[in-house]
């Protein structure tokens, strides 16, 4: 992929902790504990997480959780049904904010 985002830094994720390791190591155990199957599924967290990664739009994870769901078993009317639900919670948190775009409003006598 061409641009800001650099595919290759995905591949080298596990670098980053180089310079630190004995904090990577933590980071990179609990990551892989918090992803392991537990009451949910690794697929059903591994969904969870591609949600995730589009409301906070991070093109990395988005790819990574994209090629996991699959090799996970997830199908795409999964995939985009999580996505749907995670456009759902951004929009309305988005649209609640605007009560208190009301509210001050109304205090400046709008």
């Amino acid at each position: 992929m061409a641009g800001y985002y650099n595919t290759q830094h995905l591949a080298d994720f596990g670098k980053i902790a180089d310079v630190q390791p004995e904090i990577g190591k933590k980071f990179f155990e609990y990551y892989g504990a918090v992803f392991a199957d537990g009451a949910l599924t690794a697929r059903e967290k591994s969904v969870i997480a591609l949600a995730v990664a589009h409301a906070v739009q991070c093109p990395y994870c988005i790819d990574a959780y994209t090629q996991d769901c699959q090799q996970k078993g997830a199908d795409i009317e999964q995939m985009t049904e999580a996505l749907h639900v995670a456009v759902a919670i951004r929009g309305g948190a988005s649209l609640v904010h605007g009560m208190q775009m009301r509210e001050k409003a109304g205090k400046l006598g709008m």
